[in-house]
């Protein structure tokens, strides 16, 4: 049986796994889900982006072996022409209703949209503005 990805997965859902006693619901639904899953090259630059600003410990050893051995393995969608097509409309959108989204949430959002996956997140209040994105919050 092939998987197909359906599910994008945010930077504090990842985060919240890295955590030693992460949210029982978060884990449950990443590991049955983790054959839908897939996370924006965003979201990979800013895992990246912390745990290469750490200083080195354990914890920091602890997160890159997390990074590699896990999140590695997650296929990584691009930040693409079709995305940034979306990107360029749901920027326009905001705009056109007063409101202000900042730029690496637009692009996480029009990746899923490009792709038709539901964007996972704990922050659905930062997204909720955007017609067409589909949302789920692992935390409630």
């Amino acid at each position: 049986m092939v998987s197909q990805v359906s599910l994008l997965l945010d930077t504090n859902i990842i985060s919240e796994l890295v955590k030693a006693e992460p949210h029982p619901h978060v884990l449950q639904q990443f590991q049955g889900y983790k054959q839908e899953i897939a996370i924006p090259s965003l979201v990979w630059h800013e895992l990246r982006f912390g745990w290469l600003r750490m200083p080195n410990s354990k914890r920091k050893q602890s997160i890159g072996l997390f990074l590699h051995d896990v999140v590695s393995l997650v296929p990584i969608l691009p930040y693409d022409t079709a995305a940034a097509k979306i990107h360029a409309e749901i920027r326009v959108e905001a705009q056109r209703i007063g409101q202000t989204l900042p730029f690496a949430d637009g692009q996480i959002a029009a990746i899923a949209m490009s792709q038709g996956l539901s964007l996972v997140t704990r922050n659905t209040k930062d997204f909720e503005t955007i017609c067409g994105l589909r949302l789920i919050n692992w935390f409630e």
